[in-house]
């Protein structure tokens, strides 16, 4: 009686194993910020988009194929030519995301490495389509609106293949080797004309100061010719008494004793 009884039990647990069993593969997650596109042996993918949660589906007969759908980074470097026939180096950072109604459109057609398949290709095309408006120059000074006309060319490309474009930004732009000397090198020659130039400029003001010295001079000769002409000896003589008066001053400011010999009245002289 015991050993069937047991046999009972063991066959209902046998049973209740090969049920879990079922019915876990029966079920399957979606995590969060993903979706599931079901592809079924039978009819194929499924347009039905998956959402996230629980669900059921037929063992063996259907199988889910998840993706994720949040926004993701990617750098693409890219070597093309500018307008004047330079060489640069690009790298293009983009956040991108597929449009989830879109999944099995993208799956039957791309598959699941969407983003290894369309983003390097079409970043690519576009980049070298952008930049070959612009020259080297150009491509510096006017780096916004190089990366405004990226950003739209490249979100209306992959609006085709299903995907979101976040974001687009130009975080590396370099040139070769031959342009970035000569750039320097252009530098360096402007940069000494400059030089020249002051140097230039500053002889120039020196040769006017000089001239308007040399006149200066010249006026006060010919005024002090008039004077004398004029007054004769009275404005030597009186030019003699002021800076006898101005040395008087200084040296009665003087602390040291300081004797001034008086010169003997002609009177008293023919008296002695």
């Amino acid at each position: 009686m015991a050993a069937k009884v047991f046999e009972s039990i063991g066959k209902f647990g046998l049973a209740l194993a090969v049920a879990g069993g079922v019915v876990n593969s029966a079920l399957y997650n979606v995590d969060a910020g993903h979706r599931a596109v079901i592809f079924d042996r039978f009819r194929g993918v499924q347009d039905i988009v998956v959402g996230e949660g629980t669900h059921f589906l037929i063992p063996w007969v259907q199988k889910p194929i998840i993706f994720d759908c949040r926004s993701r980074p990617r750098n693409v470097p890219v070597i093309t030519g500018s307008k004047d026939l330079q060489n640069v180096n690009i790298t293009l950072r983009i956040l991108f995301r597929p449009v989830a109604s879109q999944l099995p459109r993208i799956f039957t057609s791309i598959g699941e490495d969407y983003d290894e398949r369309v983003l390097p290709s079409i970043t690519t095309e576009i980049l070298k389509s952008v930049v070959a408006r612009f020259d080297a120059g150009e491509l510096i000074t006017q780096r916004e609106l190089v990366s405004r006309q990226v950003s739209d060319d490249l979100t209306e490309r992959a609006a085709t293949f299903g995907l979101i474009l976040d974001d687009v930004s130009l975080t590396h732009l370099t040139f070769g080797k031959e342009f970035t000397e000569a750039v320097e090198a252009k530098q360096v020659a402007q940069q000494e004309a400059e030089r020249a130039r002051f140097v230039v400029e500053k002889a120039e003001q020196q040769k006017k100061a000089a001239i308007i010295s040399a006149e200066g001079d010249s006026k006060a000769a010919e005024l002090i010719a008039n004077s004398l002409a004029t007054a004769g000896d009275g404005l030597i003589e009186l030019r003699k008494l002021e800076a006898a008066e101005d040395i008087a001053y200084q040296l009665s400011r003087s602390r040291n004793i300081t004797y001034l010999p008086v010169r003997a009245h002609p009177a008293c002289t023919s008296a002695g």
